[in-house]
């Protein structure tokens, strides 16, 4: 992981790329709606980062950071004083725990090229970016949110049950027809770590979720942290960028968006009438 913040005149930004496994590259263009330091930007590209890498199920990373403040300040060599900077480094040290293996270090601004310029590339107009880059608008300091509670478990079976009891036990249904569309649909899929996975038309590997926890992903890319109030195929870009699947997400999301819709429509009557 790369990762620059800067701030200036014009406001506070940061750029960030992320590379899982498979060499498949993410790459995040963020801008703040609050003021921010130098090093608050850095610290904010570098929790995106981490969440982002948990979500993709990596479990070794290596972050390599503008801000030689910042990266000592999470190796434990320099002390953080003020309250802002305590409280980042707390926020990083608690993500860090999900993974198997976490270092950082700082690296010179000629090594750290593309970052650089996506966290520049974050204060020009939407436009003229290239689609394949995430912009992300932060409205609020990552260490004055709530904390978002874990995705609930389902229990019972869902979409996914034919899939895993075919990879993990070899059970198909006992319908011929029904027992060939689960073989064909399996070998698309695999368990990895107890968690089922889909490999996509990219070659990425995403994760497999239930109707609620598909429910609450959608909503949080749609107008929960990442304020996305975008269409169909902008939200399920987004939700595969994350690294989540189910079969359902271009019905759910158009039906999601549609509610949010008629949510606006109907607040905009009441004001205006």
């Amino acid at each position: 992981m790369f990762t620059d913040g800067s701030s200036c005149v014009d406001g506070s930004r940061a750029g960030l790329i992320l590379t899982n496994p498979e060499g498949a590259e993410f790459t995040y263009a963020m801008r703040f709606r609050f003021e921010a330091t130098n090093n608050e930007a850095e610290y904010e590209a570098l929790i995106v980062g981490l969440r982002i890498a948990e979500k993709l199920g990596i479990k070794n990373l290596q972050a390599n950071v503008d801000s030689r403040l910042v990266a000592n300040q999470v190796n434990g060599s320099y002390i953080a004083k003020e309250l802002g900077m305590v409280q980042y480094l707390n926020k990083v040290k608690t993500l860090a725990k999900s993974f198997k293996e976490f270092s950082i270090k700082q690296i010179p601004r000629s090594e750290n090229k593309k970052a650089d310029a996506l966290s520049k590339i974050a204060s020009t107009s939407f436009a003229h970016l290239n689609k394949q880059v995430l912009v992300e608008e932060l409205k609020e300091k990552s260490i004055n949110e709530e904390e978002i509670l874990d995705i609930v478990e389902e229990e019972g079976n869902t979409w996914m049950t034919p899939i895993q009891e075919y990879l993990t036990k070899e059970i198909l249904p006992e319908d011929k027809k029904k027992a060939r569309a689960v073989r064909r649909k399996a070998a698309k899929y695999a368990i990895i770590n107890g968690t089922l996975y889909k490999k996509s038309f990219l070659g990425l590997w995403l994760r497999c979720v239930r109707p609620l926890q598909a429910n609450y992903v959608l909503r949080e890319i749609h107008e929960g942290s990442c304020i996305m109030h975008s269409g169909p195929r902008s939200v399920v870009a987004k939700v595969i960028q994350t690294g989540y699947y189910w079969p359902t997400m271009h019905t759910d999301a158009r039906n999601l968006i549609r509610e949010c819709n008629d949510c606006q429509i109907h607040r905009h009557v009441l004001r205006n009438p």
